[in-house]
């Protein structure tokens, strides 16, 4: 009974969005005032928020205002190893040991420290369009070529918060290895595209 009252509360805030009363872009009413305006209790607001959120027809994070996501338009990353042309979000750096798989990535041994920075990027919107981690060992360098992968990944809780993207979400996985003039990898880095916005070119 509780389930199918919050799948008819989500179908009729659903109607709202595609009938234009909530337009793209524009913030979602509070869960609050949608318990009031439709007699629901706050529970039942929430969760059928959360069916709208999982079938991304809203995006932002989930503790702060979600926004009614504009239909994705896909964009093409032409060159994985330019300069972003627009905004930067949030940065984190910290100084990990290199677990197995990342010593391997930027042949050291394992356990060596280095740097990590993560950058969300921001689309010309100013809302995030992906995130970067990237590795190093030693001062930063400049690299002379680059070596590009791409995979399909689900994403973690902690990149789809920084997202604004239900976790589990299908994005694409670039693996991105600098080299020097020498063959010498001097960083690697993951860049993490949510796959519904986005293709990589070769």
């Amino acid at each position: 009974m509780a389930e199918a009252l919050q799948q008819r509360l989500a179908a009729q805030l659903l109607q709202r969005i595609q009938d234009g009363t909530y337009p793209p872009g524009s913030p979602f009413p509070s869960y609050r005032s949608i318990a009031i305006e439709h007699g629901a209790g706050l529970g039942a607001a929430y969760r059928a928020v959360q069916i709208l959120r999982a079938a991304g027809h809203l995006e932002g994070q989930p503790r702060g205002r979600l926004t009614v996501r504009d239909a994705p338009g896909v964009r093409t990353l032409a060159d994985p190893d330019a300069e972003w042309p627009h905004g930067r979000g949030e940065t984190e750096r910290s100084r990990p040991r290199a677990s197995g798989d990342l010593a391997l990535r930027l042949r050291c041994a394992p356990g060596t420290q280095v740097s990590c920075e993560r950058v969300e990027l921001l689309d010309p919107d100013g809302r995030p369009a992906m995130l970067v981690t990237t590795w190093w060992r030693g001062r930063r360098r400049s690299h002379a070529s680059v070596r590009i992968s791409v995979a399909l990944h689900r994403m973690t809780a902690d990149e789809a918060y920084l997202l604004g993207v239900p976790t589990g979400t299908l994005a694409l996985l670039v693996d991105r290895t600098r080299l020097d003039a020498d063959g010498v990898v001097v960083e690697v880095a993951d860049l993490i595209l949510p796959a519904d916005r986005w293709t990589v070119g070769s």
